[in-house]
């Protein structure tokens, strides 16, 4: 009996255009991840005396930004690409800085703002290539991630000012 194959990918979207989309999503993916580890990692290291309202702050941010790496890489394999994964390869592709040290509370409060507007700049980018292609679900989640990032960096951006 012959192996049984998967039909070719017939969704509506051209390779190629499937590609754009999923390399475009790869590096919301990739910033999306190291905004999670950034968040993650300031979680455990915060000090001062807005400790606890940081902690839990953070902590609400970083299981949301968590979460949505799920969603993010299993729309990029419905497109029929690999997601991509590993620090390097996230090294490469996001536009986040990596933090050097333990900066103080405020400052990691200013580089989350820095984060969450960047990863919405990459969401921005991948949107023409979406709507280009009639990608609906895609333009979905980018809609939602844009609004989550863009709240999140209100929020943050709020204890910086006055």
């Amino acid at each position: 009996m012959a192996p049984v194959t998967a039909p070719p990918i017939d969704i509506g979207i051209p390779e190629a255009q499937r590609q754009k989309i999923a390399e475009g999503l790869g590096r919301v993916l990739a910033d999306s991840t190291v905004l999670y580890a950034k968040t993650h990692g300031f979680h455990w290291n915060v000090t001062g005396p807005m400790f606890n309202t940081l902690h839990l702050m953070f902590m609400e941010q970083y299981t949301e930004l968590w979460n949505a790496l799920d969603e993010i890489a299993e729309r990029i394999r419905a497109l029929g690409c690999p997601a991509p994964f590993g620090g390097s390869t996230y090294s490469g592709l996001s536009s986040i800085p990596e933090t050097h040290g333990i900066p103080a509370a405020l400052e990691m409060v200013r580089e989350l703002v820095e984060g969450h507007e960047a990863v919405a700049r990459t969401i921005r980018g991948v949107f023409g290539v979406a709507d280009e292609a009639g990608d609906q679900p895609t333009a979905d989640l980018l809609t939602q991630r844009l609004q989550i990032h863009e709240k999140t960096a209100w929020m943050l951006r709020s204890l910086l000012e006055g």
